[in-house]
């Protein structure tokens, strides 16, 4: 299948998609600190999901309902709104994680409070601002969801995937949790693009808007690990969170490799680019469908 080929079939299955929220319950009542058997750092490189997601998708929760006003077209409007309810679900499914955490003597605090206050504080709504500054400053706003939404569908895909966590075996409750809210990641991977191009067809705010969220979301996720590695009251060594480390839990499938991670960045920055060329929503589906949680939840 050419490349052409493959985003026109992405683009069949995903027309007509319906978004829906589904009201998932996680116990963690057995959840152990290393969830990945053996494997801190990896375990924690994806803890720093539980850490920031919580605040970050509350936040996007609340730029999507100040955006809805702006939106003139029906279908995109029934995209968003099934957009708002389902990361609000996944904003609570993540708060339990760090409510875990927390009584199992590893307090989240300090590195939450900080995440609060960069989406509370630095990004939130300016309420001083009228009119067109009020509007430019909501889409700058909607352009930072656009550009985190392609990682996190880009992780959404990789997790959907990642055989070697099945093989090392990987905590199910968590693994469900991850590949659930992954596959959500996929199935509305295309709605916050879509609704930036609606409001700001153009291609500089898309790309000033990638160039700084991308360094951010590193600089937040190496900070995130050595917080939650530092604070471990398990810890199986020291030594902290190292490239060399992380290079070795990728090969064996545990994180997603660097290197399709770049590409996926850069495939951003073509003019051509639509997210229904990250990952498959038939895939996205079909794991919702045997998902337990997303099965417990349906009835």
């Amino acid at each position: 299948m050419t490349h052409a080929e493959h985003q026109g079939a992405a683009g069949d299955e995903h027309h007509g998609l319906v978004l829906q929220p589904r009201g998932v319950e996680f116990d963690w009542s057995a959840l152990p600190m290393h969830w990945i058997p053996g494997e801190p750092m990896a375990t924690h490189v994806v803890n720093v999901l539980h850490l920031l997601l919580p605040e970050g998708e509350r936040w996007f929760v609340r730029t999507f309902k100040d955006a809805l006003p702006l939106v003139r077209d029906e279908r995109l409007r029934e995209q968003v709104l099934g957009f708002i309810g389902q990361e609000a679900v996944h904003a609570e499914a993540h708060q339990g994680v760090l409510d875990h955490l927390l009584a199992k003597g590893l307090d989240p605090g300090p590195y939450v409070r900080q995440v609060e206050y960069l989406f509370q504080r630095v990004l939130g709504e300016r309420a001083e601002l009228t009119g067109t500054a009020a509007r430019e400053s909501l889409i700058e706003r909607v352009a930072i969801v656009a550009a985190i939404e392609h990682f996190t569908a880009f992780l959404g895909d990789w997790v959907l995937n990642a055989e070697g966590l099945d093989r090392v075996g990987t905590d199910p409750t968590m693994l469900d949790l991850i590949r659930w809210h992954g596959a959500e990641e996929v199935e509305h991977r295309s709605v916050a693009y879509d609704l930036l191009r609606h409001l700001d067809p153009g291609y500089l705010r898309r790309i000033r808007a990638m160039a700084i969220t991308g360094p951010v979301m590193l600089h937040l996720w190496i900070r995130g690990t050595r917080f939650l590695m530092a604070h471990d009251p398990e810890p199986l060594d020291r030594r902290g969170p190292t490239w060399r480390g992380y290079a070795a839990a990728s090969r064996r499938g545990l994180l997603p490799r660097l290197g399709r991670a770049s590409r996926s960045a850069a495939r951003y920055l073509s003019p051509r680019y639509h997210p229904t060329q990250e990952g498959s929503t038939r895939q996205a589906v079909a794991y919702l469908g045997s998902s337990p949680a997303a099965r417990a939840a349906a009835h």
